[in-house]
């Protein structure tokens, strides 16, 4: 894949949230995408303590099948710290050569991350969206801003994950009666389709299995590399 250079990265605090101010104007919350997705990547870091070290891991699936179609993966060493809203500027760039080692373009990729779900609307999910010029969804574990209420206990329930009145993502539930994922648009992608993507892509767990394969492969590079168990 070819990546788009916009920005520099080794900056300080005040240049990154600036860059995410400047660039979160470029985003498109809506759906431009196939309509018949036949790919999907699951993107997702993994880092090891006092370790400046980032494992990237980026895993291209069948969209209906979820086979394995393509694996990419990359380690490079970052001199940007770890900072909760400015997480791309630490692990954008390995992600980005990992990315950019894919023979295929997949039809949407997802993030182990936000989206819009973010204090600049800018997150991990957004940024490499933009930069890779692919349709791009961030599904979290976990809440980084907003409220909610708790949605139903079934698969497929999801609520509105509100920031100062606006809808930013959604609190969906993958499985039953098991813990939710946040999902949010990063790039080219709205709503209700990230919605669909991510529940069309979650059939065992709770993680979408793009995300949950890229998961597997980032941590065991990581243990080979650092002897980590």
């Amino acid at each position: 894949m070819k990546i788009k250079n916009l920005h520099p990265w080794d900056v300080d605090y005040g240049t990154a949230a600036a860059i995410q101010e400047e660039l979160r104007g470029r985003l498109v919350l809506e759906d431009r995408l196939p309509r018949d997705i036949r790919t999907v990547a699951g993107a997702d870091i993994s880092c090891a303590k006092g370790d400046d070290r980032v494992f990237a891991a980026v895993v291209l699936l069948d969209a209906e099948s979820l086979d394995v179609l393509e694996e990419a993966t990359h380690c490079g060493r970052t001199p940007f710290p770890y900072i909760p809203g400015l997480l791309s500027f630490r692990e954008g760039p390995a992600l980005l050569r990992a990315f950019a080692k894919l023979r295929g373009r997949p039809d949407v990729a997802l993030f182990d991350g936000q989206g819009i779900a973010h204090p600049r609307g800018f997150g991990l999910a957004a940024h490499l969206g933009l930069i890779l010029d692919v349709p791009a969804v961030g599904c979290a574990k976990t809440r980084l801003t907003g409220s909610f209420e708790e949605p139903g206990a079934g698969r497929g329930q999801s609520a509105p994950l509100v920031h100062d009145g606006r809808v930013i993502g959604s609190v969906v539930r993958t499985k039953d009666r098991v813990k939710p994922v946040f999902v949010s648009p990063g790039h080219r992608v709205g709503h209700e389709r990230a919605v669909e993507i991510v529940l069309r892509c979650s059939r065992r767990y709770r993680i979408p299995e793009p995300i949950r394969r890229a998961h597997i492969l980032v941590n065991k590079i990581r243990r080979e590399a650092t002897g980590d168990r």
